[in-house]
């Protein structure tokens, strides 16, 4: 628990087996390393805060952990939405979700596993917003896989607003990571198939109305994470 104010720390500690460790440091790489100091066995699997993973799914990311080859893994996310959720969010979902490179391996699941061969690509979690894309970017595209049977769910952003919010956290992490590894980045570029997406999604029909949501959250979003970029060293976490 990183810099938390309610009661996460006390609620986990009524559960068995159980082990709870807290830090002042509001910071999720923090967390992510202090975690894995104490942690002690494989697989590994690292959660947004906001995900629920249940665990028929978590036994289906160990096993699939168990295949030659296979270093790291996600499950398929199922967005949720709340009743009053604004229509330009799930829209906005509804056509993300869709896009053919979002479903590759360890893309906007909200958690991801690794083994331990996978785990020792490298040494600890560098102080960046994504964490996941970071993660990701240290496997081939082979040797990482989505687990169709293995389900985390998130729940959506009710607003608007708070979903620009989400989307520019997002594109500042993936600007923060060209920079920091370009390398990596570069290879993750070339692995995507951009003209792929492009014609799957002029023969999808019904999902020309959500288009117009999605182009705008995406520039907006790409407007202030450029903003931000300047700032990044006073850069405070936006929440939904």
């Amino acid at each position: 628990c990183n810099g938390c104010s309610d009661a996460t720390a006390a609620i986990a500690r009524e559960f068995a087996d159980v082990r709870v460790i807290e830090t002042d440091v509001p910071s999720k790489s923090n967390a992510l390393n202090l975690g894995d100091e104490v942690a002690t066995r494989f697989p590994r699997i690292y959660l947004d805060a906001d995900v629920t993973l249940d665990l028929a799914s978590i036994r289906r990311l160990s096993e699939a952990l168990q295949r030659p080859g296979v270093l790291a893994a996600a499950p398929r996310v199922d967005t949720v939405f709340t009743p009053d959720c604004d229509w330009s969010v799930r829209a906005f979902y509804n056509f993300w979700m869709a896009l053919p490179f979002v479903r590759e391996g360890m893309m906007a699941a909200g958690a991801y596993a690794m083994n331990e061969a996978g785990r020792a690509r490298f040494h600890r979690f560098p102080d960046v917003i994504a964490d996941d894309g970071f993660c990701r970017l240290q496997f081939a595209p082979d040797e990482r896989v989505e687990v169709a049977d293995a389900v985390s769910r998130v729940v959506a952003p009710g607003r608007f607003s708070d979903l620009v919010k989400i989307r520019s956290r997002s594109r500042l992490g993936v600007y923060q990571l060209q920079a920091r590894f370009p390398e990596l980045y570069a290879a993750e570029r070339r692995s995507k198939r951009y003209g792929h997406t492009l014609s799957y999604v002029l023969k999808r029909f019904d999902l020309y109305p959500a288009a117009i949501p999605f182009a705008f959250v995406t520039v907006l979003s790409r407007v202030r994470a450029q903003r931000q970029r300047r700032l990044i060293g006073n850069y405070v976490w936006e929440r939904d």
